[in-house]
């Protein structure tokens, strides 16, 4: 945890040294983004639960670097969670969270990069439904507040604005307390720049 904090105050110091650089308007940029989750929870022994459907929603700003690196800093709305069913039973965890992504952006070319960062995320609503032959329940049974973990992913911008991303988070910080179980998240974007 403290690793990952120092590499957020070098990355923020590199935003502002880069933003204090910047002599024109296309050295930053300041977008909109939003799409398609499938999440998941792993266990320390590799197995991983079936995935529940979501959606995250956000606003990113991107400070460039040089003209092959830039810097995201973004906040998002992130619907996460799993899946458990069998014959007998299916369990949906339902997490909802606020991300904070902090993504160093490789551009091999103008319109193509690839990405990787830490991210730290806060659990905002915790929902848990279980459906048996008997009926539905719901507990309360609640996760960690904070989330964190390290992010890697590749898209293609356009010059018009548009912005086409795919990404997945690999979560180091544990969901519940007394579990060795980490959050997965496959992220399918679609973004436009202002």
């Amino acid at each position: 945890m403290r690793a990952l904090a120092v590499f957020i105050i070098v990355m923020v110091s590199l935003t502002i040294n880069a933003q204090d650089r910047q002599n024109n308007e296309n050295d930053g940029s300041f977008g909109l983004k939003g799409g398609y989750n499938l999440a998941s929870v792993r266990n320390s022994e590799g197995n991983e639960t079936d995935q529940r459907q979501g959606f995250h929603v956000g606003f990113f700003g991107e400070s460039n670097i040089n003209n092959f690196l830039a810097l995201q800093i973004e906040f998002t709305y992130s619907q996460q969670g799993y899946v458990i069913e069998n014959s007998n039973f299916k369990l949906t965890q339902k997490i909802d969270y606020l991300n904070l992504p902090f993504m160093l952006k490789l551009y091999p070319t103008k319109t193509f990069y690839l990405e990787a960062g830490p991210q730290i995320g806060y659990a905002i609503s915790h929902k848990e439904n279980i459906e048996t032959f008997l009926g539905g329940s719901e507990s309360n049974f609640d996760p960690n507040s904070v989330d964190w973990g390290a992010n890697v992913g590749l898209g293609f911008k356009t010059e018009t604005g548009l912005i086409l991303g795919a990404r997945y988070h690999y979560g180091l910080g544990k969901v519940y307390e007394d579990t060795n179980e980490y959050n997965n998240v496959l992220q399918l974007s679609i973004g436009f720049i202002f």
